[in-house]
């Protein structure tokens, strides 16, 4: 049964197998002069004729046609091989290559791009989440699948991105764990002549990651003008520690020094000369502040074991090195330093999320601001 169709919509028809519509685009001739087709299909006329449109749009607009043989398997290679290796640092790179793998390409791999759909979105993150895994990693995977979809958009394999059309799965937020100011005082007094003083005070201090600490170059560190700049971060890619950018571009920052710790800074800087002149020629002349007794980059790992043996011993109990970033916003916030300021100091990509991460600590000031309308108002 033919129907009628408009200028530049191509042929269309209702198939007698099984009722789908079916069109044809019409796209021009190759070099031999043979016609180039493009057919859709669709449960209704008005489907069909929506695809039809659609090739004829991204043709007009200088865009291959959509390719529904295209498989997400096969998006994933080309995603990997054309862009994120030229993109992403090493790191980062294995990172994504390990989500794809692991879980999309054994659940969605061999699925073709156009027939992919909201439903199996959701019924992946369903799956993944019964499986057990962290409500992160599943927003992970989402993550993943959603930006390599934005780029078959972009390649005109796709006209839609279904990864965005579904919803992440939402976690209970929790709240970072922070050092009172008492506790935090208990700390400085019991890092005092420790070999790595001077990282656990410019950790507290600044609210600086690990790694941003752990890949601080002397490079970066006016101690004359009282500024540090941090400009990258020490990074694990399999089993080799490397140095690389920063977790986002807002994390490129410079930040103003307290005068205490401008003074352990000298005096660890002391430290490492006499390091160095002790290790001789096992010497590793890597430019960062905080090294091992040879130079080397300290692992992360060890960091954390260091760290919370400090903690014990000094009767805090169990902490983890993050936890200094947490205390170093938890405590600028408590002290009234504005909102704006503490998210520059900490690199956050947005007030916003200081605001949710660090809301909390925040209720003093709202109630001090509550109190000043009363007396404005109804004194």
């Amino acid at each position: 049964m033919a129907g009628r169709r408009m200028n530049g919509e191509g042929s269309i028809y209702q198939r007698a197998s099984d009722g789908r519509w079916v069109g044809a685009a019409f796209l021009g001739y190759d070099e031999r002069g043979k016609l180039l087709r493009k057919a859709v299909s669709g449960r209704t006329k008005a489907e069909a004729l929506a695809k039809l449109r659609q090739v004829h749009r991204q043709v007009d607009e200088g865009l291959p046609p959509p390719d529904d043989r295209v498989s997400l398997g096969q998006l994933l290679d080309r995603w990997f091989a054309e862009v994120l290796r030229h993109q992403l640092d090493p790191s980062a790179y294995e990172n994504y290559r390990s989500i794809a793998d692991n879980h999309l390409r054994p659940t969605l791999g061999r699925k073709r791009l156009a027939k992919l759909t909201v439903l199996d979105v959701d019924r992946l993150q369903s799956a993944k989440l019964d499986a057990g895994y962290a409500v992160s990693t599943v927003r992970r995977i989402r993550a993943v699948l959603s930006q390599s979809l934005d780029q078959a958009v972009r390649w005109g394999f796709l006209a839609r991105n279904v990864a965005t059309m579904s919803r992440g799965p939402k976690a209970p937020r929790r709240e970072g764990r922070s050092l009172t100011p008492d506790q935090a005082q208990k700390l400085l007094d019991a890092v005092k002549g420790h070999r790595l003083e001077a990282l656990y005070v410019t950790m507290l201090a600044l609210g600086l990651r690990s790694g941003e600490a752990l890949g601080l170059s002397w490079r970066d560190v006016d101690l004359k003008k009282k500024v540090l700049t941090v400009r990258q971060a020490l990074k694990r890619h399999g089993t080799t520690l490397v140095l690389g950018d920063v977790k986002t571009p807002k994390s490129r920052r410079s930040i103003n020094l307290p005068g205490p710790v401008v003074a352990v800074l000298r005096s660890h800087r002391a430290r490492q000369s006499r390091e160095r002149l002790a290790a001789g020629s096992a010497w590793t002349a890597s430019g960062l502040v905080f090294t091992t007794e040879v130079g080397t980059p300290i692992d992360p790992s060890n960091l954390r074991r260091n760290f919370n043996d400090v903690c014990e011993d000094a009767g805090l109990g169990h902490w983890h090195p993050h936890e200094l970033r947490h205390s170093a916003a938890s405590i600028m916030l408590a002290e009234g330093v504005p909102l704006e300021v503490v998210a520059d100091v900490l690199g956050h990509s947005s007030i916003r999320m200081t605001a949710d991460v660090y809301g909390h600590i925040l209720s003093p000031q709202r109630e001090a601001a509550a109190k000043a309308m009363e007396g404005a108002l109804w004194s």
